[in-house]
């Protein structure tokens, strides 16, 4: 453990973190002085990359296989944080999914998916930790700027899921304030990783700043949220896009 960090003796688990922004929460709570675990579908040798990159940083870390539409999986990669830990401080709801398509063309099955893992999934994660999470504990969802608005076309089904998240943590903050847990949402814009490369060039006009944003400053923000500096905050969301959505 090191000593002085401001997340020295914290315990995390970061739902999607093996890579992009998810990842970059993974180390950046590491560097902060948390022990994390991490949850992964399909990149399992992207999670070891993850692990052993804290692990070298001298905090222990566990890669968890969980699909976040599973409610049985994400109770389970929970429990297994808490055995292997003895506890949990922090929890980082990153798991998420985008296709894009206009009304004409999105399809039921691309419809019902983004549902199942953007709400539903996101959902049932803050239930799971935060029944075993630590009083005074903290819990980041990662939402989008597209949340108050479509940035472009085919981003309707994307927006409204990311919408239905920022609402959710109005909701839930409430519940959980008695316990002195907070929960905040934090709405990156386009930020260089695995699912927007695709399309990120296009985008990046639109953004005042001219460029699109680092996963590792989208963890900053997340390290703050998990951090003792921001227990008078809760049930907001926090837009970090570059001047996007101004």
């Amino acid at each position: 453990m090191n000593e002085g960090r401001k997340l020295a003796g914290k315990i995390a688990i970061v739902f999607g973190g093996s890579r992009g922004i998810g990842a970059a929460a993974v180390r950046r709570l590491a560097r902060d002085g948390a022990n994390v675990a991490l949850t992964y579908v399909s990149a399992p040798e992207r999670a070891a990359e993850t692990i052993a990159a804290i692990e070298a940083d001298g905090q222990a870390g566990m890669a968890i296989r969980a699909d976040s539409a599973d409610p049985a999986a994400i109770e389970a990669a929970v429990a297994q944080t808490v055995d292997r830990f003895g506890k949990l401080d922090i929890a980082v709801v990153n798991a998420g999914i985008l296709r894009l398509g206009d009304i004409a063309t999105v399809s039921v099955d691309d419809l019902d998916t983004m549902l199942n893992i953007n709400v539903r999934g996101v959902f049932l994660s803050i239930q799971a930790a935060a029944a075993r999470l630590s009083d005074g504990g903290r819990i980041i969802t990662i939402g989008s700027n597209t949340a108050v608005r479509s940035g472009h076309p085919g981003s309707s089904v994307y927006s409204m899921t990311k919408a239905a998240v920022a609402v959710m943590v109005k909701g839930i903050a409430v519940d959980l304030a008695s316990r002195g847990i907070t929960i905040n949402n934090v709405q990156p814009g386009p930020t260089v990783t695995d699912m927007t490369a695709a399309h990120i060039d296009a985008i990046k006009p639109l953004i005042p700043l001219g460029r699109a944003g680092d996963p590792d400053e989208i963890a900053g923000l997340i390290s703050y949220l998990a951090s003792k500096e921001s227990g008078y905050m809760t049930g907001s969301s926090l837009t970090i896009d570059g001047g996007m959505a101004l």
